[in-house]
This record gives structure tokens, C-alpha cells and sequence, in this order.
């Protein structure tokens, strides 16, 4: 090992949860990031669009950076890149579909200027005193890769997302012979996906699912709508086989499924026969049997074009009798209740739904237990760091690593801003830096806090009074008022009596104050609102927001 300095490995985003995923590898005053993702809001993140890593650490040694790698073009490993592109100027590594489905990024967000260099499998990038090498790996979209990454204190190798699927879709499947020539090598790290570390044997293969299609879509007599993740290119290839068998014509529906397939048939990765996907404005030149749609909306997100044709609420599409809605993908954890209401809604106007638990219409894009066995035996690390998933996927992925001659103490699970360091002394748990969610809402990046979510939570269960009382800019006095407005807390009308009585209340707090010359803006609103939640609690045991309003006329 070079005795020079340590090789630090520092995840921003991706360990003890899925998505939202960002590491950070440091080397003297020289950083690389391996991929910048967003993940989407769970459910108390009330108001919020999407959520990314803390970006913090890269910003405050952003001098330090010189390039960033990307493994694949999946929002969890894209989507914080224009948001990161806006606080530091960094080139970027990636495939040919990951930058195409990057630019179209760049475009919704306005970013004119990129430094984006597009990388061949087998090629390597000298970034300062690194050299990383992209690998080709399988998975649920084309282009995917994994990384190794020569340092001065040794070989660090991530796989990325991947699985071993030796019938892929595209025909392009992992390079193991790479993997086991670097084993060969010697490899003093290895960080590998850890999504599907609890699940037993071996990932089916993709094309599996597109004989599942291929035998719905010759049996069915009306229209298909198929729901899957607009970036999962190889399950839109193979409805789009599946309808092109069965003299199906396709209509795309949603912005990101639309942007998604137009870059990968721009770049070859779909193949489409012309005249294939029609536009929606020609739906009624076909009879029902001859349509199939694909969509957006497979994780019950509430302006995805699924979940509104299932709420009756979008313009153009409105379902019929005899449709059959296909869902192609399993809900990321926290999205099973929003994708339950998209099924029952549908079921309620009496159509039939096919999800992964029914047929065998998705699979997963990682690899199971056996697959992750096979790529620590090629790959025979040194030092482990399994990566990608929740705690507990990673502490089952560390017990796989322990069955095949890893020593514990060379294992780090590892949570977001906890850093593992390697030097001429071996492996060590390092400094923690900051890290955790910053939260997106609209244009503002960040400004929404726990404090925020806290009000929002509040002011959703429980509603809001104000309270606005006018006193003299002279003396003091009460001018007007207390004058209460609820919203989200009682129907006015039918609680007239309680309103008084709580109007009747602050009248008393106002009047002892007066008496007692209290003209401390501060505290008058201190007494009113804690009064008045005694009396709204004791009454009928609810807790709204109140929010005092004291005006000097």
C-alpha cells in the first residue's frame, strides 16, 4: 500500500434506505462521486416533490473534485445531478443512454452548459490520481455499468445496480470475465447493490416477463394498459414486441415516458417498427383490440397518468368496459397504500388489474443471494462494503460476505455520512460528514425543513384558527376583535356555539392583560394561544394551529 495517504470511501446517499444514491471517493486533496440520485417523498413529507442527498461536504470541497461517474440512468442515480450541476461545475462520465436520458434532465431544468463525456465499456479515465474503468453489467435499463477504480492504496470495485440475467433482453450481458480478472488482480474493496440481499436462489430473467406479455396480449380482446417505470427501457422493448406480434398499435402517455423512449429510439436502444407508436389524437382510428397503452403511474404517483385515468380525472383517456390494466413493476417501499388506491379504484369500475403478484409481469433488476455470492467470489475482495438498501438488506448482504471467508472485521456496514478509510494500516471507520435529506419543493431546494413538515403535518390533522385582534398604536387599547377564523378545523356553521365560547376565551385573556398593563406583543400572543388550546382540548380533545394576529391602527 502507498504510505502517502488514506483512501476514503464517504456515502452521501444509498445506505440504510433505497434511492437518492451518492458516494464520495476521496484520495489526498483529490474527489471523485460516483453517481447523484433523488429519491421520492414518503408520506409525511407532506407538499414535498422529491428528496436528495445533502450536498454539503462535495459543496464545501468542491475545489477538490474532478469528475463525476455515473453507473445508469435511473432517477435514483441521476436525479440529483442538476440540482448538484447548480452548486458545483463538474464533468461527467457516463454511457451514451445515460447521458441522453441525462440532457433531457438538463433541458426541464434550464442547465444550458455540461461537461458530459460519453465512456465505452473497457474504457478508463484518468481523474488526478484515480483511474476508473466502466464495466458492463445487467440490468433493468441499458448502459448500466459497474466501476473499478485503481487508487494509489489499491483497487476499488463498485458493481452498481446489477444482476447476472443471462438472456437479456438486448442481447449485452455482465462482463464476469472483468470481474474475475480483477479478482485475480487483487481488489482491496468491493461495494456491491444490496437491494435484493434477503431474497434466496437467483433474479429471473427479463425476458421471462415478455412471455408473460406476449401470451396476454394474443388473449385479450380490448385495450392494454401497461404502467411500468419510464426509464425501464428493456420492459417497454418488450411490450412494444409484444404489441407488434399481436398487430397492437402503441400510444405513449405521461412527459417522462414520452422523453425516455424518444431519447433511447434516437440513440438505437429501442427497437420500433414505423407507423408502431401512433399518437393519442389518432386512438379513434382504431378499434379497441388493436390498442395498447404505455404509461406512467406504476408507483400510484398522484399526476401520473395511471393513477388520474384511474380517478376519472384525465382529459384525453377514460377507460372502457373491456380494458385490462397491466402493472409492470412492484411498489418501492412506502408506495404500497398510493398504488393499493390506484388498484381499487380501478377495480371498483370493474377493471381488470395483472400486478407481479398475479402474473408474471415484472422482475427485479437486482440480483438475488446466489448472484451475490457468485460476484464476492470472483471479485474476492479484501474489505467488503455492501451498499444499496435498507439496513437490514445490508447487514443480510455483510452474513452472505461471512459465509464465504470474509472476516467480520473487514466488513463495514456503513450508514449516509459515515466514511471507512483505507491506508498502509488497513481498514477503519473514519469521520462522519453531513449528511441526510434535503427536501425539493417546487423552486425551492432546501427551505423545507422538519419544522416546516411538522406545521404541514399539524395543520393537515388538525386545522387552523387566527386569531386577529386591532389594538391602539396610542395607548394600547383593544380597538376591535377577537375576531376567530377556522379553517380545517370545525364547519363554522354547526360549531357557532363552541366559536363564541372560544372567541369568549381570548375576550378574558385580552381584558386581563389590559387590566394588568401586559402590552408585550410576545406575550399576549403566548396567553392567547395557550388559553385557547386548553379550552379547544378540554372541550372536544383537538389541537389546531393558532396563530395570533395582533395589528397596531
Amino acid at each position: 500500500m502507498n504510505k502517502n495517504g488514506n483512501l476514503k470511501v464517504i456515502p452521501l446517499g444509498g445506505w440504510g434506505e433505497v434511492g437518492k444514491n451518492l458516494t464520495v471517493l476521496e484520495y489526498n486533496n483529490e474527489i471523485i462521486i460516483i453517481d447523484c440520485g433523488l429519491s421520492f417523498p414518503e408520506e409525511e413529507m407532506l407538499g414535498i416533490d422529491v428528496v436528495i442527498p445533502d450536498m454539503t461536504y462535495l459543496i464545501r470541497n468542491k475545489k477538490k473534485i474532478k469528475g463525476l461517474l455515473i453507473t445508469h440512468g435511473h432517477e435514483d442515480h441521476i436525479g440529483g445531478i442538476p440540482y448538484l450541476l447548480k452548486e458545483i461545475d463538474v464533468p461527467i462520465y457516463g454511457t451514451k443512454l445515460t447521458l441522453g436520458l441525462l440532457e433531457t434532465k438538463f433541458r426541464e431544468h434550464r442547465i444550458k452548459k455540461a461537461d458530459l463525456n460519453i465512456v465505452n465499456f473497457g474504457d478508463k479515465i484518468k481523474l488526478g490520481k484515480f483511474e476508473a474503468e466502466f464495466i458492463k453489467v445487467g440490468h433493468s435499463i441499458p448502459d448500466s455499468a459497474g466501476l473499478a477504480v485503481k487508487t494509489p492504496v489499491g483497487i476499488l470495485v463498485s458493481t452498481g445496480d446489477f444482476k447476472i440475467d443471462h438472456t437479456p433482453v438486448d442481447g449485452e450481458i455482465i462482463d464476469l470475465n472483468r470481474f474475475s480478472e480483477l479478482g485475480k488482480e487483487g481488489v482491496l474493496v468491493l461495494m456491491s447493490d444490496s437491494t435484493n440481499a434477503e431474497r434466496p436462489g437467483y433474479t429471473k430473467s427479463e425476458k421471462t416477463v415478455g412471455e408473460t406479455f406476449d401470451n396476454i396480449f394474443g388473449k385479450h380482446k380490448g385495450r392494454i394498459i401497461v404502467a411500468t417505470f419510464a426509464s425501464n427501457i428493456h420492459r417497454i422493448q418488450q411490450i412494444i414486441d409484444a404489441s407488434e406480434s399481436n398487430g397492437r398499435k402503441v400510444i405513449l402517455s405521461g412527459r417522462s415516458m414520452l422523453n425516455n423512449t424518444k431519447v433511447a429510439q434516437e440513440l438505437g436502444y429501442l427497437d420500433v417498427k414505423d407507423g408502431t407508436i401512433i399518437d393519442l389524437n389518432d386512438l379513434n382510428k382504431y378499434r379497441s383490440d388493436e390498442i395498447t397503452f404505455i404509461m406512467t403511474g406504476s408507483q400510484g404517483e398522484p399526476m401520473a397518468a395511471l393513477s388520474r385515468i384511474s380517478a376519472s380525472d384525465h382529459k384525453r383517456i377514460q377507460l372502457e368496459a373491456n380494458d385490462l390494466v397491466i402493472l409492470s413493476a412492484t411498489p418501492i417501499p412506502g408506495n404500497e397504500k398510493t398504488v393499493g388506491k390506484v388498484i381499487n379504484n380501478l377495480v371498483e369500475k370493474g377493471i381488470k388489474v395483472i400486478n407481479h403478484t398475479s402474473q408474471n409481469v415484472h422482475v427485479s433488476g437486482h440480483a438475488s443471494q446466489e448472484e451475490l455470492k457468485l460476484m464476492l467470489s470472483l471479485v474476492k475482495p479484501k474489505y467488503f462494503i455492501p451498499m444499496h438498501g435498507e439496513a437490514r438488506q445490508l447487514n443480510t448482504h455483510k452474513e452472505l460476505a461471512i459465509e464465504l471467508g470474509v472476516p467480520n472485521e473487514n466488513i463495514f456496514v456503513l450508514e449516509n455520512g459515515l466514511s471507512v478509510e483505507f491506508g498502509k494500516d488497513g481498514g477503519r471507520i473514519g469521520n462522519k460528514v453531513p449528511a441526510g435529506n434535503v427536501l425539493v419543493d417546487g423552486l425551492g431546494v432546501g427551505d423545507v425543513g422538519n419544522i416546516v413538515l411538522r406545521d404541514r403535518k399539524h395543520l393537515s390533522e388538525d386545522g387552523l384558527i387566527v386569531v386577529v385582534v386591532s389594538i391602539s398604536k396610542e395607548d394600547g387599547a383593544i380597538i376591535s376583535g377577537p375576531d376567530l377564523i377556522s379553517r380545517g378545523f370545525v364547519y363554522v356553521r354547526e360549531s357557532e356555539d363552541l366559536l363564541k365560547s372560544a372567541k369568549k376565551v381570548v375576550d378574558d385573556v385580552l381584558k386581563d392583560c389590559e387590566e394588568n398593563n401586559i402590552t408585550d406583543w410576545a406575550t399576549l400572543k403566548f396567553r392567547i394561544r395557550n388559553s385557547l388550546r386548553n379550552y379547544l382540548y378540554d372541550n372536544i380533545k383537538r389541537n389546531p394551529m393558532i396563530l395570533p394576529i395582533i395589528m397596531e391602527v
